[in-house]
């Protein structure tokens, strides 16, 4: 296993006019059997690029109410649980190095929309001792690492629990389509395990919420001496789950699409909100909000995603339910279900998890995001159904 290359965050400059590029100073952890994430210093200044750059100014999220419709003085939500956090690199960036340009006019992208150099940043926010079982926490489509931000803290006393977003959400990269990383569902899969090998983990816990649980399960099929135990949360399980919701499904059409995942209020409010009981306060609303205030980036990978899923979806859906019910299935798996799901119907769901021989744990009050419906609730199922032993 080579090591880690690690950086520690600082907040973003609530004002400036134009991207700017990270540049660290890293710090090499000496390899070991497991990687607590801990990094140095970077700065941020400023790309040196004259060229037009589509990105958005920070300013633009920092502090503003799309429902009051003013500015906060106080300290933004998104830059507090932006402290919180940590980048990882992992996965290598494929590709002719050129600079990435936006689909639809050409013009040279921001600093933001460029693959890094040579590895891709995934931003992680980590929970517990690094001693303890392993906990990885994927959130689902769309959504962000900070939808786990209840679990972390109840499953920090006998786990060491890690969320981090997928690369095209929140702080991680955001390459532009085609430079680099194309968001197909087995770019996914590959990127999945260049994040779980550079942890360094012998054994883990996998817990995966929504649309991003095919990827997980086909993972987990090819490693399974890797897993200690599975859970999946409200997963695409039938057929007919096999379809994005029109909520999601429009933002894979073209130049509508396009359009559409450029507005943060349908990218990230009516994306959480839609699908279950979920009624986000504004601090929360502002987290979800910011990268795409801040970038043309996260609208574009949206875009790209979008795109991926309603092709490959069917496909996936129906290899996850093979390899669930096979024999040589042999992880411990779980299904936790928020009964007031309103993409994905609860039909099947139970005759499913009979047949498969997997545990299935209903949650009566909340939706198709779990974690943010009910985030302490399920904090505490998960800390029952994880195993506090590490199998051999």
């Amino acid at each position: 296993m080579s090591s880690v290359l690690l950086h520690s965050l600082t907040p973003l400059p609530p004002y400036r006019r134009r991207s700017t590029a990270l540049r660290s100073t890293h710090h090499v952890l000496q390899q070991t059997s497991k990687r607590s994430i801990a990094f140095t210093c970077k700065s941020l200044t400023d790309d040196g690029d004259d060229g037009y750059l589509l990105d958005a100014p920070v300013s633009a999220g920092d502090g503003f109410s799309f429902s009051g419709g003013k500015y906060s003085d106080g300290p933004n939500p998104a830059d507090e649980w932006f402290k919180q956090g940590r980048y990882m690199k992992a996965h290598p960036v494929y590709g002719t190095g050129e600079k990435a340009k936006d689909p639809i006019f050409g013009l040279a992208m921001g600093g933001s929309s460029q693959a890094s150099t040579d590895v891709f940043r995934w931003f992680c926010v980590e929970s517990g001792n690094v001693d303890k079982p392993s906990v990885l926490l994927i959130h689902g489509f769309p959504s962000q690492a900070y939808s786990y931000r209840k679990v972390l803290p109840l499953l920090s006393k006998d786990y060491h629990a890690i969320a981090f977003d997928w690369l095209g959400f929140g702080y991680s990269d955001k390459p532009q389509p085609k430079y680099g990383f194309d968001y197909t569902l087995d770019e996914f899969v590959s990127a999945l395990e260049s994040v779980i090998d550079e942890l360094g983990v012998n054994k883990v816990s996998l817990v995966v919420q929504g649309y991003f649980a095919p990827i997980v399960v086909k993972y987990a099929s090819n490693h399974q001496e890797k897993l200690n135990d599975l859970i999946l949360i409200n997963p695409p399980l039938t057929a007919k789950h096999a379809n994005l919701p029109s909520t999601l499904s429009i933002f894979s059409n073209f130049l509508l699409g396009e359009i559409f995942s450029q507005d943060p209020l349908r990218a990230s409010d009516k994306a959480l909100t839609s699908c279950g009981p979920y009624k986000m306060k504004e601090d929360d609303a502002m987290v979800y909000r910011r990268p795409y205030l801040t970038s043309g980036s996260s609208g574009f990978a949206l875009n790209a995603i979008s795109r991926s899923m309603k092709k490959e979806l069917k496909k996936y859906v129906e290899e996850m339910r093979k390899i669930l019910m096979d024999d040589d299935w042999k992880v411990k798996t779980s299904i936790c279900w928020g009964q007031r799901d309103r993409w994905l119907d609860f039909d099947g769901v139970e005759d499913f998890c009979k047949a498969a021989k997997h545990r299935l744990v209903e949650l009566p009050m909340a939706g198709h995001h779990v974690q943010e419906d009910s985030g302490e609730e399920l904090g505490s199922i998960l800390a029952g159904l994880i195993s506090r032993k590490v199998r051999i």
